[in-house]
């Protein structure tokens, strides 16, 4: 498509300061009638200015420095007019102006894609979530401080080395507070989410090439913490002289038994609980993360576990199945509860529904279908995970075949036999 708009670029100075030995030099840009104005930062005096051409009058060393610094000003105004052009974007005064000075959206900061991001995304993602992308945030602008002394950087100078450079802040990075450092997999994370902003911006077309296409995330496999049969008797057994050492370990033991991660038990209300159509007792619930619908049997021991808090006063007060203390008192009561087990596994509430997956169900050998169904995966082969851990239903599945194999060693010796007679 033929753009027949008119482009004039106009150097000229602006007495802004009252003072006629330092007059302001600006660049007009008129398209189609219609100005736009940028100031370039130099100054000159009155009586060296040539208004004709535009530019400073001498041969010293800085008139020559300063008129070449305005001819590629005006080199580079022309040229932003070309790459419009060449784009086939409208062209305005104040779009050649914007791609001159970095503005428009071909040259959006890193820091523009955060925000944008994080302010879209705080409605639709999860506070724990959101929480996490701010944490990436901060790691961000410290690395741009440190780095490359600067608050932030464009999106085109984004590429594989930034992303290097960037793991490694993070691995060798040391806080001011006494905590641990990011773990490999602490670090992936926040790559994942640096790079699904990077995507984003590729979306938006703010970025032409994705700066992660040849970076790969390395996670490294961890094993789930879970408790065994025994491990989970010697809780059970175990007396708690306090209240709340006792509510906290009847909490646990009922997310053991039914799967729920801390959020889903800690939101649970009385109407939840319903008859199922086996006439036994189920919870009707959603997964707070995924969304998904969960509908899970109670086991006998879960159930006695509502009943002991059923009809108390917080009960009727507040409407919520059971008490449930804030996830960070919940995790530090459960340090006490399984060193006082002589456990020593680093177990927290989350613990409890990769025993639910493991010791309850995938171990007593209800099918992986349902089990993901009950934990309200979307995915079956996130419920694979807990299935490579199972080294004692690997066992008996062996020694099932070794029994199979005896079996038609058996019978064939017996055939033998008969055979013979």
């Amino acid at each position: 498509m033929r753009n027949n708009s008119t482009l004039t670029v106009l150097i000229f100075t602006r007495d802004i300061t009252y003072n006629p030995n330092k007059l302001t030099i600006y660049a007009r840009i008129t398209v189609d009638g219609k100005r736009a104005e940028i100031s370039l930062k130099r100054y000159t005096a009155v009586n060296v200015w040539d208004v004709s051409k535009g530019r400073v009058s001498g041969t010293s060393q800085k008139v020559r420095l300063l008129n070449s610094y305005l001819d590629e000003a005006y080199v580079q105004i022309m040229d932003a007019h070309k790459q419009l052009l060449q784009e086939g974007k409208l062209i305005t005064a104040q779009a050649v102006k914007a791609r001159y000075l970095g503005q428009d959206e071909l040259n959006q900061s890193l820091k523009e894609l955060v925000t944008y991001h994080n302010t879209n995304m705080v409605t639709v993602l999860k506070y724990g979530t959101m929480k996490n992308y701010y944490s990436t945030e901060r790691y961000l602008h410290k690395f741009l401080r440190d780095k490359f002394k600067t608050p932030d950087i464009y999106l085109k100078q984004l590429n594989y080395r930034f992303i290097v450079d960037f793991e490694q802040y993070i691995r060798n990075y040391t806080p001011k507070k006494a905590r641990r450092t990011c773990s490999n997999n602490g670090t992936m994370k926040h790559l994942e989410r640096l790079m699904k902003m990077t995507n984003l911006a590729v979306r938006l077309e703010w970025l032409d090439k994705d700066p992660f296409r040849n970076y790969k995330l390395n996670y490294q496999k961890s094993e789930r913490s879970y408790l065994s049969e025994r491990e989970l008797r010697l809780i059970e057994e175990t007396i708690f002289m306090g209240e709340g050492y006792e509510k906290v370990r009847n909490v646990f033991l009922f997310s053991c038994y039914t799967g729920l991660s801390y959020i889903d038990v800690k939101q649970l209300q009385t109407y939840q609980l319903v008859r199922g159509i086996d006439r036994n007792y189920w919870l009707h619930t959603k997964r707070e993360k995924t969304k998904e619908t969960v509908k899970i049997p109670l086991l006998p021991k879960a159930k006695l576990i509502i009943d002991k808090y059923s009809n108390t006063v917080d009960q009727k007060i507040s409407g919520k199945l059971l008490p449930v203390f804030s996830n960070q008192k919940v995790n530090s009561y459960l340090k006490h509860i399984t060193k006082a087990c002589g456990i020593h596994k680093n177990i927290t509430f989350h613990s409890a529904r990769h025993t639910f997956a493991t010791t309850i169900t995938l171990s007593n050998g209800v099918p992986i279908e349902t089990v993901s169904k009950m934990l309200g995966h979307s995915n079956l082969s996130t419920t694979q995970v807990y299935a490579r851990v199972l080294e004692k239903k690997v066992g008996e599945d062996m020694q099932n075949l070794i029994s199979l194999f005896e079996k038609r060693k058996n019978e064939e010796t017996l055939d033998k036999e008969v055979s013979n007679k």
